[in-house]
């Protein structure tokens, strides 16, 4: 299974603040630990929203708003990610406990699962099945 594993955005983060060199340090160890057992599929730290832009999407319409983006929790924001690729959520849970602390003070991170191939079709089918008035199955 692969999991999308978030590192949630703080105001240090957003603030464009970079971790220090015992941060970079641990995170770096942590990371060759994910290599070494074969989890990492990926994974990179985010800019801040300063730097990005949404699209908005209203039927055609499509509307593009620059960063920075302010919401009412911080941590809704997203300032990095890894790919993992594991047997079970449990066991990303478990690397996630391992992991150094990626902010200073208070920090977040989610684990997502992915859709996989063999999952979309099976919902595709679904969705078909219930378009065409047949019970899914």
């Amino acid at each position: 299974m692969r999991f999308m594993v978030l590192v949630k955005a703080t105001h240090d983060s957003e603030a464009g603040a970079l971790p220090d060199l015992k941060m970079i340090e641990e995170m770096g160890k942590f990371n060759e630990a994910l290599i070494t057992a074969g989890v990492l599929l990926e994974g990179d730290g985010l800019h801040s929203t300063a730097k990005g832009v949404r699209v908005t999407f209203s039927g055609k319409e499509r509307t593009v708003s620059k960063g920075p983006f302010h919401p009412a929790d911080v941590s809704e924001l997203v300032a990095g990610f890894w790919i993992w690729e594991l047997n079970s959520l449990e066991e990303a849970i478990e690397w996630v406990k391992r992991c150094p602390n990626p902010m200073p003070g208070e920090s977040i991170i989610e684990i997502r699962p992915i859709i996989d191939e063999a999952e979309f079709a099976a919902l595709l089918k679904s969705a078909k099945s219930l378009e065409n008035g047949l019970a899914p199955g």
